[in-house]
């Protein structure tokens, strides 16, 4: 028994969504309960389709914040309401992989310790045939610990995890694009055990868009402030915290082209 944790905001395109839902609702093993966060107010177009999959689907739980508060809010609030203590992680315009449920339970079943398991996914743009890179992920925990000094160990979208390990890590805080990064080394410092699935379990949706986003200035200071936060927290150290800062300040102010390059060719 397990929960999926979802959130949406308005500039959510319909068929996005409903290709996400359809992939959870055609797993080889349902979710007791989906828990939609609203994070604000949607277009009629996103509340329509939400009511149609509502009335399709019992388990189907939306939840409706006044305002959006941005993903780390969202989540934590939803993460209130999520009835069971295995949350699966999703987002909204991804697809997941018909078993990828299925092969999560399985590990925990057989590793009752591990509190987070996660696995590759496979980068897409406009259709899932035209996969364009696959973030790999090291497997086992020491290695994942070592990795998430320099970068994120867990491919969040595809992210399954234990309710309260993540609450008794301080759940998930605004940090603005670094949410679940944050969450993930507080986890670490926690004790909290981690394991990488070696193979693709979903789709993530990707576009020259989202590269342009991970760039610019903007960025760069948001990624300084939050090294600056794992240098506090010990999890790194001096010398770790200035190779980060200065190797990925180059990556923010690249033509985007380039970064895209970077991202395919040399970050995956």
């Amino acid at each position: 028994m397990f929960s999926v944790l979802l959130s949406v905001y308005c500039k959510e395109q319909v068929n996005n969504l409903s290709q996400c839902l359809d992939s959870i609702l055609s797993q080889t093993l349902l979710p007791a309960e989906i828990i939609l966060v609203k994070d604000g107010a949607l277009t009629k177009e996103l509340d329509d389709i939400i009511e149609l999959y509502c009335q399709k689907c019992h388990f189907l739980k939306p939840l409706s914040l006044p305002t959006n508060s941005g993903l780390g809010i969202a989540l934590n609030e939803g993460l209130k309401h999520c009835s069971y203590d295995l949350v699966a992680r999703m987002d909204t315009d991804d697809i997941a992989k018909s078993d990828r449920f299925d092969k999560q339970i399985e590990i925990f079943k057989n590793n009752p310790d591990i509190d987070i398991i996660s696995s590759w996914i496979d980068e897409f743009k406009g259709d899932i045939s035209n996969i364009i890179s696959t973030r790999k992920l090291p497997e086992t925990h020491n290695d994942i610990y070592r990795y998430a000094k320099s970068r994120n160990p867990i491919n969040h979208p595809v992210a399954m995890f234990k309710k309260q390990s993540v609450l008794n890590s301080g759940g998930y805080k605004h940090f603005p694009l670094f949410e679940d990064y944050y969450l993930w080394i507080r986890m670490l410092i926690n004790g909290c055990q981690f394991y990488n699935i070696q193979e693709s379990l979903l789709f993530y949706r990707t576009s020259s868009d989202m590269f342009k986003r991970r760039g610019g200035l903007k960025y760069a200071h948001n990624e300084y402030l939050f090294q600056k936060q794992l240098r506090s927290l010990n999890f790194i150290s001096t010398p770790e915290f200035v190779k980060n800062v200065s190797t990925r300040l180059i990556t923010r102010i690249v033509p985007n082209s380039i970064r895209e390059i970077i991202y395919k060719k040399i970050l995956r």
